[in-house]
This record gives structure tokens, sequence and C-alpha cells, in this order.
């Protein structure tokens, strides 16, 4: 098992591992900890660096599994390696994270309507919510009020709890189907105090001020009663 060093310091930039699986056909490895994500929930991929007796690694993609995808020849079994995120990319990626919460935390508390999809790019992402009807003027508001929000500079918490304690907590899983598999014996939640709290496994910046500016680019119908709200992240 890995380590998942990323689900309690989205800050972790550097940290030594073994490498403790090779797979020659992925040329991927694992190893007995990682600070590198693997994408899910709609956030991409942690990307950056391995160090070892003087070779340079380069992980082009983290899968599931935490499997560090190399661009070249593989580190060998058993060998310590220094790994490198490439924090540039990372921090607008959790900027982006933590924005799309703003926005899912607002969306619930004032109009109450579901997150049905969503998927995020490096400050630009996408969420698609449960609107009988979306007006251009509440677009105009629900903008004004996320802004809000982030000049608030509310704190993110980080929390990992029991699955039946989480279970208990009111509207903690915010999607309209419940995602968590049957395995899972404890569940990572993500606040952003006093706007919003739900299940989560992604990186996130520590406080909402980090986030810069968020302008809704468009919108649009999806059908029936979903309506879809892209995002755009400014400085």
């Amino acid at each position: 098992m890995t380590a998942k060093l990323y689900l309690r310091d989205s800050y972790l930039r550097e940290f030594t591992a073994e490498v403790t699986a090779l797979d020659h056909e992925k040329n991927g490895i694992q190893l007995d900890c990682t600070a590198f994500y693997p994408g899910g929930g709609g956030q991409l991929c942690d990307t950056g660096i391995l160090r070892s007796d003087g070779n340079a690694y380069q992980i082009k993609k983290v899968a599931r599994g935490d499997w560090h995808i190399i661009d070249g020849d593989l580190p060998a079994l058993g060998s310590r390696v220094a790994g490198e995120i490439d924090w540039e990319r990372r921090y607008k990626i959790m900027r982006t994270h933590t924005a799309m919460h703003v926005l899912c935390g607002v969306i619930w508390r004032d109009y109450q309507a579901s997150v049905t999809g969503g998927n995020m790019d490096i400050l630009s992402g996408r969420m698609d919510f449960e609107f009988e009807r979306l007006a251009p003027e509440v677009v105009v508001e629900i903008e004004k009020k996320i802004n809000q929000e982030v000049d608030a500079a509310r704190d993110v918490k980080i929390a990992i709890v029991p699955r039946d304690v989480a279970f208990q907590i009111p509207d903690l899983i915010r999607t309209k189907i419940n995602l968590l598999p049957e395995g899972i014996t404890e569940v990572r939640t993500v606040e952003i105090v006093g706007l919003d709290l739900q299940a989560d496994g992604g990186t996130h910046v520590a406080n909402t001020r980090e986030v810069g500016s968020i302008r809704i680019s468009k919108y649009k119908s999806k059908g029936g009663i979903n309506k879809r709200l892209y995002v755009e992240i400014g400085d």
C-alpha cells in the first residue's frame, strides 16, 4: 500500500520514498509513499520529477493505484527516490478545486441545487446542477456571491473521519449519486469554514483568498433540469 501524503498535506512539494513495484507494460512504478495526486473526482493528476542516483525520471502521469507513469527508463526496484511536484501546475489546480467547492457551497446554501457532474482543468472548470430554470440575472448573482466568499478569506480545513461518523453529517455527499464505494472505512472531508463541508479526496488551498477571482464564463442547459456553469480563475 502506498501512503498517500497528498491527503493530509496539499502543500507538500518534495518527499523521499522507496520503489516498491514496477510495471513495465505501463512503464510505471509504485512507491511506499507519495505526494503525487493520481487524479480523480474531476481533478487532474500531478506531474513532476523523481530523482535517484544522479538520474531524473519525468513523471508524465499518475494513475489510479498511485502508479507513477515515467517517460523513459524506470528506476530499480527497491531504490530510494526523491520526488518533486510540479508546484506551479499543482497550485493552480488547488486554486481551481477550491473555487469549485466555493461555487458548489454557494449554490447549495442559497438555491438547494444538487451537483450532477463536473470536471476541472487548470484554472478552469465546469459544474452541473439541478436547476429547474437558470436565468441570466441569477448567473450574475451567483458570480457576485462566489467572489464575496473568496474575499471573505475563509479557512479550508481537511479531516479524515470514520465512515459511520461521516454519514451522520448532513449533506456531506453533495453529488446527486453517492460515489463512495462500500469498502471505504474512512472519509476525507474538506470544509470551507462557514460555507461548505463535503467528502472529497483532492488537493485544496488553505484559505479562499488564495483562489483569486472567479468568473462564470458561460452557462447552458444540458437537458431537463441539468444546467452547466463554466468558470475561469483569475489572479
